[in-house]
């Protein structure tokens, strides 16, 4: 409970332009918020940008502010200009380094700083990965913040209500996320070792232990990226997941549904036809779902991989994913093992060039496909 006097909230504008019950309501919740502890300036800042009623939930989540940046820096030993760089390769604006507005959680990221340097990590290495996080992060952040709002509302419940329900729905919620995220990056580790590993041996040309030939096939959404700037983070999820249900619809054996990776998907096949024609019927099941639905573009690749967990690691699916990249929205891109491996009469090839691909060595020759009954619309030099 504060022992400070009481705060004039009038007075200092923060019932400014409220009348009748939601001034009261204003107020009811600025009184709670002053007895938990929280600042008139603190307050103040929450008001100017309408996140009053997230303050009881951030004290669930981060605690109480205590510290301010230049405490922070000669707590942990750390410059305060390279924990400014930190915050915002994280993207997160820096306060007034006087201003005791942080919390043990940023004391205890800082304090991480010292270790990771004596181990010989540079400061530009420390900054790309906080970047890499503060990108991947804010999304998982978003996520986290609507789906306890979105159990909190309720038709006709007031400000102050909402503050309390929403901030007892994110307790229950954060216990569960932060070993759900740890846990995340393990795998995702642990995936990209065993990549690094199949890569390295390819690379010496060495036999990959269990490997078999494999079709490799992905599929993405064009403008995906650019798309996450202008619509909701909802309607970015909708979309990925009627991609998904698009491939799961057309997906039969001996085609396997490997994953979906944020925009794209991964399919992997022991027989070459069934892939490209699971590919172009993908393409036209994304054009007939309208103009609300990005176009496609298909890449696959044919080569030896092994499989471990599900999933397949080697070189035609690294480079099917890079294929995928380089075609044109709405088509399927192959390279040159691939297509010599179908029947010439089911598929209508045409030359895309020589491209140069990151991770092999030698340019890779590429081709469009498209189906025996589709009309030849584009010459031999067509291009990608």
């Amino acid at each position: 409970m504060s022992t400070e006097a009481p705060i004039d909230f009038a007075a200092e504008g923060l019932l400014d332009g409220l009348e009748g019950d939601s001034r009261a309501e204003r107020l009811a919740l600025l009184e709670r918020l002053a007895e938990d502890g929280w600042r008139l300036a603190e307050l103040k800042r929450a008001s100017a940008t309408d996140t009053l009623m997230f303050l009881p939930a951030e004290r669930v989540v981060v605690g109480p502010e205590r510290y301010s940046a230049q405490e922070i820096a000669q707590r942990s030993g750390v410059e305060l200009e390279f924990l400014e760089a930190v915050r915002r390769a994280m993207g997160l604006t820096n306060p007034d380094p006087a201003e005791p507005i942080l919390t043990d959680l940023e004391l205890e990221a800082a304090q991480m700083a010292r270790p990771a340097r004596e181990v010989g990590i540079s400061d530009p290495e420390i900054l790309e990965l906080m970047r890499v996080l503060g990108r991947a992060l804010a999304q998982v952040a978003e996520s986290a913040r609507r789906i306890p709002l979105a159990r909190a509302l309720e038709p006709g419940i007031t400000e102050y209500d909402l503050a309390s329900s929403y901030a007892q729905s994110v307790a229950q919620l954060y216990p569960m996320l932060q070993p759900l995220v740890a846990n995340a990056l393990a795998l995702h580790l642990r995936q990209g070792a065993q990549t690094e590993v199949v890569s390295a041996l390819e690379r010496r040309g060495g036999e990959l232990p269990g490997s078999r030939e494999v079709t490799v096939c992905f599929a993405d959404l064009v403008g995906f990226t650019r798309l996450g700037e202008e619509v909701a983070p909802e309607e970015l999820g909708a979309l990925a997941a009627r991609l998904e249900n698009l491939a799961r619809e057309l997906v039969r054996p001996p085609l396997q549904l490997v994953k979906t990776i944020g925009d794209a998907v991964m399919v992997a096949s022991g027989d070459s036809g069934p892939m490209l024609d699971f590919a172009l019927d993908l393409l036209d099941a994304a054009e007939g779902e309208g103009e609300d639905f990005p176009q496609l573009r298909a890449g696959a690749a044919l080569g030896r991989a092994v499989t471990r967990a599900g999933d397949w690691f080697g070189r035609p699916v690294n480079l099917a994913s890079r294929v995928t990249q380089i075609a044109r929205p709405g088509s399927l891109l192959v390279e040159r093992e691939l297509r010599e491996a179908v029947p010439e009469d089911r598929y209508r090839f045409s030359y895309a060039g020589e491209r140069r691909v990151r991770g092999v060595r030698e340019p890779v020759r590429l081709f469009r496909v498209r189906p025996a009954r589709e009309d030849q619309r584009a010459g031999p030099n067509d291009e990608a």
